[in-house]
């Protein structure tokens, strides 16, 4: 079993506050981690339909055989519960009662905002990351092809395990449960073609007209389906950062598929090798890094500090990361070789970046070029992680 980076932050959450909600995308192994976390509490799992059936009917006697705490997976089922769990915590009075998981942002967020504000630490886990993998030894024979194509899900690292079969179940899973509770979606394979434009996009800037219109969509409907492709997980947004650098810069929002894993299937990718002429591999690469860089925070319990700069000259970084002491400048580049232009946009950013700058690549060797770092994929997790960015 592959350690979870949340852990030590979801014990620490749950002794602070009366409950701790875990949310993130089906099967990225929030039970497992709720379990392994809280081994003591006693455990509901919400989608299974006689337990959902009890919950709904007699919400009382469900929540009075669970008094002294437990964990409630896919709590959104019943969102007549959270009611009852906000009486039973303020009753009881004290922080480490309930553990929650749920796929759906709207739904749990809303009922949070609802009944349980101020007393719920709210977590987002995602599937794997490289620190995770790497501390398993997961990735040690592992090319970058072959890490991008089998993405982070947990079945996808199974010994017999093939990912494409693990993306295709977790596709139809996906769209014929959670899209359809979420949206009254008459044609799925519409759907699903939205989801291979999406992926096909990854990385790049979000131009809700051409997509509508590759899509056959009106533009309130990209809107809806982007949001629910939010709240589930499946993709991620990243906004400009708005330096003061006198040029006017592009106010559209980047957007990443949140496993590579998933957009490799959407992408019909059905092997590792065929990565290495795919023209979109530049593009996935990013995805992995920037989907990263959003597990790292997560992982610790704090909010995304992730954006992106481009200016009207198409003058563009790929990540910037904002902390406290000022910004840290990323470009990512699927070359193995390091060249001096990958920097050249870099270079305003220098006063503001007092950590320096970092190129991430797809191989190669790790260098210090001044205040320039040029870091292998391999090695980017561990040092981002080193600089707690």
């Amino acid at each position: 079993m592959i350690d979870r980076a949340m852990l030590a932050t979801a014990k620490g959450a749950f002794a602070r506050f009366p409950a701790i909600a875990i949310l993130g995308p089906r099967q990225s192994g929030k039970t497992t981690l709720a379990k392994m976390a809280f081994p003591e509490l006693a455990y509901a799992n919400l989608e299974d339909p006689p337990t959902r059936a009890f919950a709904s009917a007699d919400p009382v006697g469900f929540m009075a055989r669970y008094a002294d705490g437990a964990i409630f997976d896919e709590i959104q089922h019943v969102p007549a519960l959270f009611s009852f769990l906000q009486v039973r915590m303020d009753a009881a009075g004290r922080d480490g009662q309930y553990v929650l998981t749920g796929s759906h942002q709207f739904n749990l967020m809303e009922s949070i905002a609802q009944s349980l504000a101020g007393r719920v630490a709210l977590l987002k886990l995602l599937p794997f990351s490289l620190v995770e993998l790497a501390v398993a030894h997961m990735t040690s024979h592992q090319s970058l092809d072959e890490v991008i194509f089998r993405g982070g899900y947990p079945r996808a690292w199974r010994t017999a395990a093939r990912a494409d079969e693990v993306y295709l179940s977790y596709l139809e899973t996906y769209v014929e449960r959670d899209v359809r509770l979420l949206l009254n979606i008459k044609d799925s394979d519409l759907f699903r073609r939205f989801l291979m434009l999406i992926a096909s996009r990854s990385g790049q800037l979000l131009n809700k007209d051409s997509l509508g219109r590759d899509a056959g969509l009106n533009t309130k409907t990209v809107d809806a389906w982007l949001a629910v492709l939010e709240a589930s997980f499946v993709v991620a947004k990243l906004q400009p950062y708005h330096a003061n650098l006198g040029k006017r810069l592009i106010k559209s929002p980047k957007i990443y598929m949140l496993d590579t894993g998933l957009a490799c299937h959407l992408l019909r990718i059905e092997r590792a090798h065929q990565l290495t002429t795919h023209p979109l591999r530049g593009e996935l690469f990013e995805t992995l890094i920037v989907s990263e860089l959003l597990k790292m925070r997560f992982n610790a319990g704090r909010a995304p500090n992730l954006y992106f700069y481009r200016d009207s000259a198409d003058r563009e970084v790929d990540v910037i990361l904002e902390y406290s002491d000022g910004i840290y400048p990323i470009e990512i580049k699927a070359s193995q070789t390091y060249h001096e232009s990958f920097a050249t946009n870099l270079r305003p950013f220098a006063s503001k970046s007092p950590l320096g700058q970092a190129v991430v690549l797809g191989g190669g060797a790790r260098e210090q070029r001044g205040d320039l770092q040029v870091i292998p994929w391999q090695d980017w997790a561990g040092h981002a992680q080193a600089l707690e960015l």
